[in-house]
């Protein structure tokens, strides 16, 4: 465990990642019930031109990306609690060191220090001045 952590803050962390776990398996399976719901069927059925058949497609297209971002940040928080039971919360996964507790309280779920994330996005993402736009 990071060494600048103390136990009541783990505890903290802990209980916040254990709430928004739980909140994000009942928005995953509230966001399947509605996917399954008969709503879209008949939207989709009911299209009759290029333009809302489009409109049908682009709705189904955002529930299931709502769908995915929900998955991808559950396995996340996951991945923390285990990093919790492991010993290894709030220790960079690049260089080592630890993750500052600010960081922490903004992104619980963090892997790597400030450094090694903005050393990341840069590679990786083609951060600023890599011509590729980005969102």
């Amino acid at each position: 465990m990071a060494k600048h952590l103390s136990a009541e803050q783990i505890r903290e962390f802990e209980a916040l990642l254990r709430e928004r776990h739980r909140e994000l398996r009942q928005d995953i399976h509230q966001a399947l019930i509605e996917s399954e719901d008969s709503q879209f069927q008949d939207l989709a059925g009911r299209v009759h031109d290029p333009g809302e058949e489009s409109v049908a497609d682009l709705i189904i297209d955002l529930n299931i990306r709502q769908i995915d971002h929900q998955v991808q940040e559950l396995y996340a928080v996951e991945s923390a609690l285990a990093r919790m039971r492991n010993g290894t919360y709030g220790i960079c996964a690049e260089c080592g060191t630890d993750i500052q507790l600010e960081r922490l309280r903004a992104v619980p779920t963090a892997t790597r220090c400030i450094d090694c994330q903005s050393r990341q996005e840069k590679d990786y993402v083609g951060g600023a001045g890599s011509g590729t736009p980005t969102l």
